[in-house]
């Protein structure tokens, strides 16, 4: 029990006994409701969706960013999201490639990319996860950039794009001048234009709502691309989770989600969302 809980115990427990009641038992009572006051008051905070609590410029700061990278479990994580990206990306065998990571922090999913032989720009909008992956030397190029903005390159340069855990982002207002169904317009649209036709974009996110997730699907529908969204393990509250896959230029046969019983579809409504992550 902190100090603090301790001092507002004995104060709450002399005036009890002042007014004529027995203190052992409301001791017990007191300290029953502090300790599950204080408990859900930390569950609420730890709950508490990443977006939710500030920008992400300034909720992946020093401490979070060195935090986040060297996490062994959220390596794991973000290593395997990774994989599953660039196996919806489906590249040519055997052919390096060149490709975009959005949101791509201090280069986990990069490192990825490099292993598999790819070349790769990263884009981020925290100063603090580029300056980690710079630490780390990551092998790909470094872009300090809002994806709201949009994509700042030449149409056609890349070969593909992935984003780990980062579009999401996007559906928050973080300022006045902030509109989600723009800012995902533009990022879209100039997304598009930098992709080769015929690549794909496949984001790994986690949508909070079946009105967030529709809003996303309809910016990328409405810039030029086609595509619909790939649920893995989707009868596992745990290991499910959300890949958006986009096809540029060319209409494909969206990939079917690993433990999933039945044949390749689009999921709307009919999933379930987590206010946490």
């Amino acid at each position: 029990m902190t100090s603090s809980c301790r001092r507002g115990l004995h104060v709450t427990c002399r005036y009890i006994s002042h007014v004529g009641f027995s203190v052992s038992t409301t001791f017990i009572l007191i300290c029953t409701f502090i300790y599950s006051h204080t408990s859900r008051r930390r569950m609420a905070s730890s709950c508490r969706r990443p977006e939710h609590s500030a920008p992400p410029d300034v909720f992946y700061n020093e401490e979070e960013a060195k935090k986040y990278s060297q996490n062994s479990r959220m390596i794991e994580i973000q290593t395997q999201m990774s994989e599953r990206a660039v196996e919806l990306l489906n590249l040519p065998e055997g052919q390096p490639c060149f490709l975009l990571d959005v949101g791509c922090g201090s280069g986990l999913s990069g490192d990825h990319l490099s292993e598999e032989g790819h070349y790769w720009v990263g884009m981020d909008i925290s100063t603090a996860m580029l300056d980690v992956a710079l630490d780390r030397e990551v092998e790909g190029d470094l872009l300090l950039g809002d994806m709201g903005h949009g994509m700042p390159f030449r149409p056609g340069t890349f070969d593909g794009c992935i984003s780990i855990s980062a579009l999401q982002w996007l559906c928050n207002a973080d300022k006045r001048s902030h509109s989600p169904p723009k800012r995902l317009y533009t990022f879209f649209s100039t997304l598009y234009s930098s992709l080769a036709r015929g690549s794909r974009a496949v984001f790994q996110l986690y949508p909070e709502n079946s009105e967030q997730l529709e809003l996303i699907t309809a910016q990328a529908m409405r810039a030029g691309f086609s595509g619909g969204m790939v649920v893995d393990y989707p009868n596992s509250s745990k290991a499910k989770k959300f890949f958006l896959c986009l096809f540029a230029g060319v209409t494909g046969v969206l990939p079917k989600g690993l433990g999933s019983e039945t044949s390749d579809r689009t999921i709307s409504n009919q999933v379930q969302y987590s206010r946490q992550r």
